[in-house]
């Protein structure tokens, strides 16, 4: 099976068949159904603002949605969640008590207690994502609500059962890969660390970004998806980071759309590809390049006469240089690049290197991301036509701001089984999340 086949099943959401929960054994003791205080403040205020009516429970016995979070509770090792500090040997215990003696009493311990994990559960899936993930800002983050908001989330939905069972409290993408990695049963150690390692990159995803529309990047599958709501409506290859300029985990808001943009050269490209070839051929290298040297960093900088410099204290990294390349079409951005400032310097942008989308692995660049198809993305992103600019550079500002989250996925849920994609940059092995850019204020560059 190709990466691209393994990348486009991350798209599919459909949920394989539930595996059976075994039954706890029934407990002794008698839980009580008494609320402490203070501790349950949030638990008592959602039970008052319905009524006292019950969440989890109906017609004397426990929904499918209370078998559903008492699985998950369970399992949450696999969340980075003991299960201990969410209260599981209490639920077990009430849940036991409920099942053998099914009395009002052992039914409202048992709901109270589903009620006071699934809580607890939904803030910790939330709280540290440990996805390695760096964010532009706070709102792009996963936000963590009170246990009060956690319930009356699960509450509101149109379908309790399918909230739960689908973690929509979460990115669409995590429950499917949860429930593939417990339906193939027992897994070698790598496996279940790869399986958890993803699970916390998802976790670092909000399962409902600001806007509603945003870009989703797979380093591993090196494919973006654009996203509406909890959909992926189109999907595209991508070019990413070799694997000694990785593309990093991270978030931000693409902003704004730089038509026939300059390409502004790293100063470490400059020392190992250019400074070699003037010295060899001479300035006119530089002309035939569309190069210009300029006289320094600032926005003030003018261009220079590249018969001024001295190439060889270049080459040899004693002197920094800013070289960019003039638009057109040798141009290494292509037409258009799309900024989300960071100060990693990854944006996307489109490639006249189009042969390099047809490799299975595309880990090419120096870390930003090159698109199949920018103008595509460019429409999506401006709801419509894609400005066209002139033949110089010139910004145009998105008419809303769009979230863009790159991560790094090596497994996908495939038809209910696990799907290995792949793990080029070693990420799942070396047990480092992100692996960004050795220095932050490096610029990448391709």
């Amino acid at each position: 099976m190709g990466p691209a086949l393994l990348g486009l099943c991350l798209m599919s959401l459909s949920p394989p068949v539930r595996a059976e929960l075994p039954s706890p054994d029934p407990a002794p003791l008698a839980v009580q159904a008494q609320l402490s205080l203070p501790a349950n403040a949030d638990l008592r205020s959602f039970y008052e603002r319905r009524g006292d009516r019950p969440l989890w429970t109906a017609g004397g016995v426990l929904s499918p949605a209370a078998l559903d979070a008492l699985a998950l509770i369970r399992t949450a090792d696999l969340d980075g969640v003991s299960p201990d500090e969410i209260g599981a040997p209490a639920l077990d215990l009430a849940i036991g008590q409920a099942q053998s003696s099914p009395s009002a009493g052992a039914l409202a311990a048992a709901e109270l207690a589903l009620s006071r994990s699934f809580s607890g559960y939904v803030r910790r899936t939330l709280e540290a994502p440990e996805g390695g993930m760096l964010y532009e800002h706070v709102s792009l983050e996963p936000q963590v609500p009170t246990e009060a908001r956690a319930l009356e989330a699960a509450a509101g939905a149109p379908s309790l059962d399918e909230y739960v069972h689908r973690m929509a409290w979460l990115h669409p993408l995590y429950a499917s890969l949860r429930r593939a990695y417990i339906a193939a049963g027992e897994q070698d150690d790598a496996t279940r660390s790869a399986v958890i390692a993803n699970l916390a990159r998802i976790r670092a995803l909000p399962a409902a970004p600001p806007g509603g529309r945003y870009v989703l990047v797979n380093a591993a599958a090196a494919r973006l998806w654009m996203y509406e709501g909890d959909r992926p409506v189109d999907s595209m290859k991508v070019v990413v980071g070799k694997v000694d300029h990785q593309t990093p985990i991270m978030s931000g808001y693409i902003r704004y759309a730089i038509i026939n943009p300059y390409w502004n050269v790293p100063a470490d490209f400059a020392r190992d590809k250019i400074a070699g070839q003037v010295l060899a051929h001479g300035t006119a290298y530089l002309r035939r390049q569309g190069y210009q040297v300029l006289s320094d960093w600032t926005p003030e900088a003018v261009v220079a006469d590249p018969a001024t410099v001295n190439w060889k204290a270049v080459a040899q990294g004693s002197e920094l240089l800013r070289v960019r390349q003039l638009p057109g079409p040798a141009n290494s951005m292509g037409q258009v690049k799309f900024e989300f400032p960071n100060q990693l310097g990854i944006y996307l942008h489109d490639t006249p290197q189009t042969q390099l989308m047809q490799e299975a692995a595309r880990q090419f660049s120096s870390g930003c991301v090159r698109l199949e198809d920018a103008p595509r993305l460019g429409r999506w992103l401006f709801g419509g036509e894609m400005p066209q600019g002139s033949a110089t550079e010139e910004r145009f500002d998105l008419p809303q701001l769009v979230p863009v989250y790159i991560t790094y996925l090596t497994v996908a849920p495939e038809n209910g089984t696990l799907a290995m994609i792949g793990d080029p940059y070693g990420r799942d092995r070396s047990a480092q999340p992100a692996l960004a850019i050795e220095a932050v204020g490096k610029v990448a560059s391709r």
